[in-house]
């Protein structure tokens, strides 16, 4: 073959090559997008969803159990008058006749070492944040919250917290929690119903002359008066414990290791037996076992 020849071969078999390299390549970078036409370069592949983090499991068994909130959790008036009576409160109390919620999840020997009664008599929502400071630096197992009957027995119905206000405190009072002890588990107890409390002590002579010196007077006020004004004036403190609950629910649900209630300590029928005989309104060593079952029930399930 003449050397002209071979040359134009070789030179066409090289551009051949070539083009069907670039062909190659341009197909397996050019894809027909979706919608769209064909040679628009395909757009890299999103990366994997991260694994979601699986939720934490309840252990109904804590270790420890610090407790928040305010004259319901001191045992208030349940063994005498005016008087804190935290060896029976229904949260980390020691009198065997209560059964409280750490006797029964702790056992009586381990009283009071692995619990801690930071509730006060008194104390309103915007007090919380600080006692959950003081509980989570404790890092217990397990935190009980039950406030907001204060923020509704005021003086005056117009007295009562606001709402918003209610709020914004127990969702800092979480933020404080987590802050220090991010593994301590919830349980939230619901605010119990103020209006049944006064239908069932209005039928003690002994207890409406004790609410006359100011006892949620917002509720308990006139207690024989059944005119419209005071029934709009306890249909009022009634919505604003509903509306509370529904807060301590809400915000509850946002953590992952907190339980509410689910309402039951306010749908809770406190008879006579169950309210202090000096106020007949603080729940009485009796009325402190049955929030002890309510709260145990509601944790070991």
């Amino acid at each position: 073959m003449a050397a002209g020849r071979r040359g134009r071969i070789r030179t066409l078999a090289v551009w051949t090559a070539a083009a069907a390299l670039v062909s190659g390549a341009a197909l397996s970078g050019c894809e027909a997008a979706p919608g769209g036409g064909p040679g628009v370069a395909s757009r890299p592949s999103a990366s994997p969803s991260p694994t979601p983090r699986p939720t934490p499991a309840w252990d109904p068994s804590p270790a420890s159990v610090a407790a928040v909130g305010d004259s319901i959790t001191r045992g208030f008036d349940a063994c005498g008058v005016l008087a804190d009576c935290p060896e029976v409160s229904w949260a980390t109390g020691s009198d065997a006749r209560v059964n409280s919620l750490a006797r029964r999840l702790l056992g009586a020997s381990a009283l009071p070492a692995r619990t801690w009664n930071l509730a006060r008599s008194g104390a309103r929502m915007a007090e919380l944040p600080g006692q959950m400071a003081a509980a989570g630096a404790k890092k217990p197992g397990l935190v009980t919250v039950l406030v907001g009957a204060n923020d509704a027995c005021r003086g005056s119905a117009d007295l009562m917290t606001p709402v918003s206000a209610f709020r914004a405190s127990f969702e800092e009072a979480m933020r404080e929690l987590r802050s220090v002890s991010p593994k301590s588990q919830v349980y939230v107890s619901s605010v119990p119903d103020l209006k049944r409390l006064w239908s069932t002590g209005q039928g003690s002579a002994l207890g409406k002359q004790v609410w006359k010196l100011g006892v949620c007077a917002s509720m308990l006020g006139d207690a024989d008066d059944v005119g419209a004004a005071a029934e709009e004036r306890r249909e009022q403190v009634y919505e604003r414990v509903v509306a509370y609950n529904g807060v301590l629910r809400d915000v509850c649900a946002k953590d992952r290791l907190c339980r509410y209630d689910g309402g039951a300590v306010f749908d809770y029928r406190f008879t006579g037996e169950q309210l202090s005989p000096w106020d007949w309104f603080h729940p009485s060593t009796n009325g402190q076992g049955r929030l002890a079952e309510i709260a145990y029930r509601i944790i070991t399930s």
